[in-house]
């Protein structure tokens, strides 16, 4: 068993917010946390707002590709973060589970989803401090 934690983020699409708040996880964190995401119902593409808002902060997402939430993702994943999907995500014993409150940015342009990308890296480094061993700066 690996000491490094493990993150899955899930959202309805994983088009938006799951997709960026992997982006934020793997570009802040690195290596230090296994990342995934996924979603209930994935679309077809990433949206293309939230690729261009992370794009403004440095940060490429234009390869990914929605994927299909499963039970092994769940189950491989310590973190389980959904975000507006429901309880459509399976639940195991021992496993932690966040809820957070965003708003879909499905169908929005990019100025409207620049608060949500912003909010989502502020999740982030929170979660970043809370399951990583505290390194010295």
């Amino acid at each position: 068993m690996s000491d490094k934690p493990s993150v899955l983020f899930v959202c309805v699409h994983n088009a938006g917010r799951s997709q960026m708040a992997a982006a934020w996880l793997t570009h802040l964190a690195g290596d230090r946390i296994e990342v995934r995401s996924a979603g209930s119902n994935p679309g077809a593409q990433v949206n293309p707002a939230a690729v261009e808002a992370m794009a403004e902060v440095g940060i490429d997402i234009s390869a990914e590709i929605p994927k299909m939430l499963t039970v092994d993702a769940v189950r491989e994943s310590d973190v389980c973060i959904t975000m507006g999907c429901g309880d459509t995500c399976p639940v195991f014993p021992g496993k932690r589970y966040l809820d957070w409150q965003l708003e879909d940015p499905a169908g929005r342009g990019v100025e409207a989803v620049r608060p949500i990308r912003d909010e989502i890296k502020t999740l982030v480094q929170g979660l970043i401090a809370e399951i990583t061993p505290s390194s010295r700066a």
